[in-house]
């Protein structure tokens, strides 16, 4: 048995024997680190992972809180009867604010969650329904049949049940499909659009989520302190829970419990040490925890969880090759339509500047056409239009016949179209494996829900599989567990196009494919790209290596301050006077 296994289960096991040992206050301890939990498991996977930075989760809490609070007091509801009106009131909450802030950038998005944070503790503290700041008391504990939950050592049990069920549900999330398009939310969005993710509906569902685990959190808190006031969900409370993601870990899931117990713990005997020794009262622990935190940034900018990991012998890797022969994916019918991509008039301009000006050409159906110019010519504003990453300010754009312009990097995926970037855009810190699954995207369809309860598991094992087939494509198969962002440059290309070609697509757009590639990897890609034209798929291809291009394409496109400056074969371009003044300068 592994390193990693035995602490597993000897904490596992400390934990289900706790309430014999423990005392009732150290009980209450556990109960709150178990509350605090669930409350940073969603930050974990809202700030964390997918990069959407909250100071109001707390509010989340709070919501619930009252909400069986009032149920229960007010009406006679039973607590169960109150966690599903509160979960269900934070569901339609978090939908609004969600849809509101998330369209927000850049800091006003945190300032927005501050501010309807502090919004609705303020409602909490000023509605007569809800005792004002006061409060609301004696709200009963939760029964389970005829044993009421009303002493800690009963209530632990519970909580930490569902926190760990809900901590593997999570690591399950992110151990998937729909795990791999959060993980992209980050700082990858417009790479994950382009493989059909909706980014708009992925970060609002992450919210929710989050937002929910937050409101199972309050209803815990409600019926185990037996009290609900506004004090316990204010601002401060707010920093704290976000303080316990940062401190285990901001992208680790088991993080979450980690920087809970010691956040909470540190706070408690701070609170108990710091006034004795410094002689006077007053919150001296904030300013020690400060420090702390500080610290922990700069010695473990990722949290102490990845930290302590990495000094534990390491395990096997979080993804392996399905070992059994898999059913495949379906195949996209390759476009029958003698021109599959039509641009015609299309103008794009930034400003003053007019980086594409009315350029016209098109991709003949198994064909690789090819896209020139001089540095500056407009071939990836070009290959943006295509995608939808930017859009065009005139003309139109034409895949299969149907307009594309004006749809959204996604829908444009959907359609049959993918790409690989100027600049490599992976996801760093994953696997290779992981990085080309990311192609498969819309191959798939389980949700996160499948994902967290492990039912997607037959979809997964044949989209890596996929993966796994595209990668030996490129002939990376020996570096199929390797974080892709130790890679050389060239190899991350090949990464690049093999995660493109896992899409299935009916067009292929490779933007610089050879640019680091050795001879060797440059020859055998462009055996590659002629066999995928056997295949009939079309390939529009950018690149300045022109003994490359000139060798592969069946047609050159060549563009020269954004304007079409001829087109023809390659031959036919290699001889053109205007071409050869174009790359060399007139005499």
């Amino acid at each position: 048995m592994s390193v990693r296994r035995l602490i597993v289960l000897g904490l596992a096991l400390a934990g289900a024997t706790a309430p014999a040992f423990m005392t009732e206050f150290q009980l209450i301890q556990m109960n709150y680190i178990g509350m605090g939990a669930l409350i940073a498991l969603g930050l974990v996977m809202l700030t964390g992972v997918a990069g959407v930075m909250s100071f109001g989760q707390q509010v989340f809490a709070g919501i619930a809180a009252y909400a069986t609070a009032v149920l229960t007091l007010q009406y006679g509801a039973s607590a169960w009867t109150g966690l599903i009106a509160g979960l269900l009131i934070v569901a339609l909450v978090s939908v609004f604010l969600g849809l509101i802030t998330l369209r927000l950038s850049g800091h006003f998005m945190p300032i927005a969650t501050l501010s309807w944070g502090l919004a609705i503790y303020f409602v909490f503290g000023n509605l007569d329904v809800l005792g004002k700041h006061t409060g609301l008391s004696n709200v009963p504990p939760v029964s389970i049949g005829d044993i009421a939950l009303n002493r800690p050592g009963l209530a632990y049990y519970l909580i930490w049940v569902v926190l760990i069920v809900l901590l593997v549900a999570c690591s399950n999330l992110l151990d998937s499909r729909s795990g791999r398009a959060i993980r992209a939310l980050r700082a990858r969005a417009a790479m994950a659009e382009s493989f059909g993710v909706d980014v708009a509906q992925m970060k609002l569902a992450v919210f929710v989520l989050a937002a929910l685990l937050a409101g199972l959190s309050g209803w815990f808190y409600a019926h185990v302190m037996g009290f609900v006031s506004p004090t316990a969900f204010n601002v401060q409370a707010g920093i704290d829970y976000l303080f316990m993601a940062v401190l285990g870990g901001a992208a680790s899931v088991w993080g979450a419990l980690a920087g809970a117990g010691i956040l909470t713990v540190v706070k408690i005997h701070l609170a108990g040490w710091m006034p004795a020794g410094a002689g006077t009262s007053g919150n001296f622990e904030i300013v020690v925890l400060g420090l702390l935190f500080l610290l922990v940034l700069h010695r473990a900018p990722r949290g102490l969880t990845p930290l302590v990991a990495g000094w534990l012998p390491a395990g096997s890797p979080a993804r392996t090759v399905p070992v059994s022969p898999v059913r495949p994916l379906a195949r996209r019918a390759m476009p029958s339509e003698a021109t599959v991509l039509e641009v015609s008039g299309v103008t794009k301009r930034f400003g003053g500047l007019v980086a594409v000006n009315d350029l016209s050409f098109e991709v003949r159906r198994g064909e690789v056409t090819g896209l020139i110019g001089p540095n500056g010519a407009g071939k990836s504003t070009m290959f943006n239009l295509i995608s939808g990453a930017l859009p065009r300010d005139a003309g139109e754009i034409r895949y299969r016949g149907e307009r594309i312009d004006g749809l959204s990097p996604a829908r444009i995926a959907q359609r049959g179209i993918a790409r690989t970037f100027q600049h490599v855009n992976l996801l760093g810190r994953l696997s290779v494996l992981e990085n080309v699954a990311m192609g498969a995207h819309l191959r798939g369809r389980c949700g996160m829900l499948a994902s967290m309860l492990r039912a997607d598991r037959d979809e997964e094992r044949r989209l890596l599989a996929e993966a796994m087939r595209q990668i030996e494509r490129v002939g990376l198969a020996q570096q199929l567990h390797a974080v892709a962002g130790s890679l050389p440059l060239g190899q991350q290309r090949l990464v690049e196009i093999a995660r493109a070609l896992c899409a299935d697509p009916g067009l292929l757009l490779l933007d610089e494919p050879a640019a680091g590639l050795r001879y060797g990897e440059k020859q055998a890609l462009a055996r590659l790209i002629a066999e995928l034209r056997t295949e009939g798929l079309s390939i529009l291809l950018v690149e300045h290596d022109m003994d490359f291009l000139m060798g592969l394409a069946d047609r050159v496109v060549v563009m020269q301050f954004g304007q079409l400056l001829t087109t023809g074969t390659p031959n036919e371009v290699r001889v053109n006077p205007a071409v050869i003044e174009a790359y060399l300068g007139a005499e």
